[in-house]
Parts: structure tokens; sequence; C-alpha cells
């Protein structure tokens, strides 16, 4: 997905694209519920240097798997503790979900109207790609995703209790799955079915 390739001018701004509206949307619903931590930190902005981390972004580049700057919120601030952090948690992926959507919609507009160049073609689909690629991952049920928090805030109070506990140990089941391409396994088919060629055929 990533490397020293000539498509580096498009997949680059897609990348910054799909990370950008995935920490913003996260932010812009905290602020929205209650919550003005992530406007005192300066993330409520669609500026991507806010919500680079250096570091996540080497390991995104280098190893295909990275994490941007987690937006700060504060749960007590929500009129409801775990209905609120579920709704941020779930903006995040929900914003690449629609970003993708909408790059499909581009596509299709620029195809009809004939102004579908093969530059463009190009950036709006890695921005497809990347997009639907975070909304998929951040969904999974593994500590510190997004997908760990919706299941917490979901699960009675005891299960979730005791569910918060492998927290510690997100980052290695992380790797674990990601080493033995379990993830890869499990998304394989998913971005075959959702893959763009198969979404343009329905209406190109």
């Amino acid at each position: 997905m990533f490397g020293f390739n000539p498509d580096m001018i498009f997949t680059i701004p897609a990348l910054l694209i799909a990370l950008t509206f995935h920490e913003y949307a996260h932010a812009r619903v905290a602020v929205w519920l209650g919550d003005n931590t992530p406007l005192y930190q300066g993330r409520v902005t669609l500026n991507p240097i806010a919500h680079l981390d250096p570091w996540g972004l080497i390991m995104l580049w280098l190893f295909k798997f990275g994490w941007a700057k987690p937006v700060p919120i504060n749960p007590n601030n929500f009129d409801n503790y775990r209905q609120g952090t579920m709704l941020v948690s779930f903006a995040g992926p929900a914003a690449n979900i629609i970003m993708a959507i909408l790059s499909v919609i581009l596509l299709v507009f620029l195809d009809k109207v004939s102004l579908l160049s093969l530059t463009a073609f190009k950036l709006i689909a890695y921005n497809y790609q990347f997009n639907l690629g975070f909304a998929l991952f951040n969904l999974l049920p593994v500590p510190p995703l997004d997908g760990s928090k919706i299941l917490s805030s979901l699960l009675p109070y005891r299960l979730s209790y005791l569910f918060d506990k492998i927290e510690p140990y997100g980052f290695f089941i992380l790797m674990f799955l990601l080493y033995f391409n379990i993830i890869g396994f499990i998304f394989t088919p998913i971005m075959s079915v959702f893959s763009l060629n198969t979404i343009l055929h329905l209406f190109l």
C-alpha cells in the first residue's frame, strides 16, 4: 500500500484526507456532546498537522500499521458517559465511510460530465481505498481502536469492566493479528465486495 513509487503523489494526499477527517470527526462530536477538551487542544480542525503523530506516520508508511494523534476527551463531560463515548468513537469510522461514499459519487459525476482525468481518478480512488480501510480497521474491537470503545459501551457494565482490562495488551494483540495476517484474512473478502471496481460497475 505504501512505499516509494510514482503513486506517492496520490497516496499521500489521500492518506492525509482519511486521517484528518477521521480525527476531526472524533473531536467535533465530542464538542457537540459537551466536552470542549478537543477544542482546547486545537483538534477541532481540518489541518492535518494537528492530527499527525510522527512515529505513527512513519510506522504506517513503513509497516502498513500506524496511528494518528489520539483526540483527547473527558467522558465525564458527557450527559451520558457510555453513550457519549460510543458516539465519539463511532464518529471517526463514520466520517471515513461518508468520505468513501462521496468519493464514489464524485467519480461517477466526473465520468458522466466527461471530466474524469487519470490524475483525478487515481487521487479519488486512493481516497476511497484509504477511507474504507480506515473505517474497517478502526472498527475492530481491539484496544485502543474505536471498535473496542464502541463494544465496551454496548456491553453490560460487568462485562465492559472485564473487557477494558485487556486494554494494556491491545497493541500486542494488534501486532499478533497483523503478523499472522489474521486481519488480512478478515478484510480481504470485505474489501473485495466493496472494491471500487465492484461499486463503479453498479453505476457506470
